[in-house]
């Protein structure tokens, strides 16, 4: 009976022994195998560096810092770009953070310079004197007088004009055809008119003195002669230059020359006629490049119907150079340039943003062409919160724009809070835009740091009490920066700076 016992506890031991087996290990074995695989499908998609996660390298190693470079698995960040940080909705909104779409559309290329108006040179007359002899009546009086075609000069008295008239009617006279040809061709040869000589024929009265007339309309740009005075064949009396077309002679440079070509559109603006645009065209293109300042010289012109052009007037000029072709293109002001490249901040969206390495093309208007590494419908940033200058690390960038840590409540158990005083700061930088009508100003700046900014370009405010009308584009400055609140600055001061002091 004992024995019957013994055997009947064995058995039930044993289908309980049985039952554990059966119920967990499977699932240990299965466990196990599920990890096993996971572990034996994740690749190593590359090694980057623990601080920077720019720096990747395709096997292990050390990073710049001497740390070992750490592996980035092909599942993992799945979902959203290892490179890529989140902005909350808040700091967003307080950076006024603007997008772009890159976009296909043509882009116009145009060359902007500056030159300088003058006579075109096609249409300038210098009156000179075919024969010796003497100034008499002289009707133009100063420099800057205008003459219309046909109008009187002066006159002239020389002995061998008379004597050359006398000989006219003298074959006349005998009726020598010959004779009369041949003096016809002398007065012709000293400067009469053909009406001149008609005249003398027709009267058969010698004149003493011979008017002069002016051959083409303008104003005298030089007066070399007075009433009296002695001449000679080989002097230079007075220019006259017809200032119904003008010249603008404009320099580009060596990598634009090759854009160039004869009767491209030309468009000129000059600061003493605002509102007003000139069309003319390209005329000549100068063979050789100075060899100072390796720039191409290119002739303009211009018509001047109203004579309101002015030799020597300032001129700013576009020459647009024509094409049909669509780029890639987001607007200039979105590309970070750094000395290993240009850069645009990539919206990804959802908060979430990274750098993006860019190649690039032409500029014109306001947008730049995109070679390579973007797409058709990416969004770009194009606030100017976010754009940093070369020296400037664009790590820093998304470490300005990650959401802080709210210090209240670290300080709750300290009783009650003081409010901070607004921080101002002194800073040098350039001035890149100035908008008066909303009072604001785009400059460059050196590091902030108070405020913990990089070298970077920003649009700020400027205060009410700052006149604008002083500074230009480009110009080296000064300022003050006070902050009104979180992410939130004002321009208090502003200041031109006289000498170069490193702010380039």
């Amino acid at each position: 009976m004992k024995n019957k016992w013994i055997l009947i506890l064995i058995i039930l031991f044993g289908v309980i022994l049985g039952f554990l087996i059966g119920r967990y290990l499977p699932v240990a074995k299965m466990t196990e195998t599920s990890k096993s695989a996971t572990k034996k499908e994740k690749k190593v998609k590359y090694w980057v560096a623990p601080m920077n996660p720019t720096y990747r390298r395709d096997k292990p190693g050390k990073s710049p810092m001497g740390m070992d470079l750490v592996p980035v698995y092909e599942d993992e960040g799945s979902g959203s770009d290892d490179s890529s940080i989140k902005i909350s909705p808040r700091v967003i909104n307080n950076l006024g953070v603007i997008t772009a779409s890159a976009k296909y559309e043509p882009i116009s290329k145009a060359i902007d310079t500056v030159g300088y108006v003058a006579a075109n040179e096609d249409d300038i007359e210098n009156v000179n004197s075919f024969i010796d002899g003497w100034v008499r009546n002289l009707r133009i009086t100063a420099v800057g007088d205008p003459v219309r075609k046909g109008q009187v000069l002066f006159e002239l008295y020389s002995p061998s004009l008379v004597n050359a008239q006398q000989e006219l009617i003298l074959a006349l006279q005998n009726n020598n055809q010959q004779l009369v040809e041949a003096s016809r061709k002398k007065l012709i040869t000293l400067g009469l008119t053909l009406n001149q000589i008609n005249e003398l024929q027709r009267t058969r009265k010698v004149k003493q003195q011979i008017e002069v007339y002016a051959k083409s309309s303008g104003i005298v740009s030089k007066l070399n002669i007075r009433d009296g005075i002695y001449i000679k064949p080989d002097k230079i009396l007075m220019t006259i230059e017809d200032l119904s077309s003008v010249w603008i002679r404009v320099e580009v440079y060596e990598a634009q020359a090759d854009w160039v070509k004869l009767n491209q559109i030309a468009q000129a603006t000059f600061p003493g006629l605002p509102g007003k645009v000139w069309q003319g065209e390209v005329i000549y293109i100068y063979p050789t490049l100075d060899k100072i300042t390796h720039t191409l010289a290119v002739r303009l012109h211009f018509p001047n119907p109203n004579l309101t052009l002015k030799p020597d007037m300032y001129a700013s000029v576009k020459i647009l150079i024509p094409t049909s072709k669509k780029s890639l293109v987001i607007p200039t002001f979105s590309v970070i340039t750094t000395g290993k490249g240009s850069h645009v901040i990539l919206s990804l969206g959802k908060g979430r943003f990274r750098p993006q390495e860019v190649i690039l093309g032409d500029e014109s208007n306001g947008k730049i062409e995109v070679l390579r590494g973007l797409s058709k419908g990416d969004e770009v940033v194009t606030s100017g919160q976010f754009l940093i200058d070369s020296e400037s690390n664009l790590s820093a960038a998304f470490e300005r724009l990650a959401p802080h840590k709210d210090k209240s409540k670290s300080g709750h158990h300290h009783g009650k809070h003081k409010m901070e005083k607004p921080k101002k700061s002194k800073n040098q930088g350039y001035i890149l835009a100035i908008k008066k009508d909303s009072h604001k100003i785009t400059l460059r700046h050196l590091p902030i740091k108070q405020y913990g900014m990089p070298e970077m370009v920003m649009e700020l405010p400027v205060s009410s009490k700052i006149d604008l009308s002083p500074f230009m584009v480009g110009q080296k400055i000064t300022f003050k920066l006070k902050e009104v609140k979180p992410n939130h600055y004002i321009v208090t001061e502003l200041n031109p700076i006289k000498k170069d002091k490193g702010t380039d």
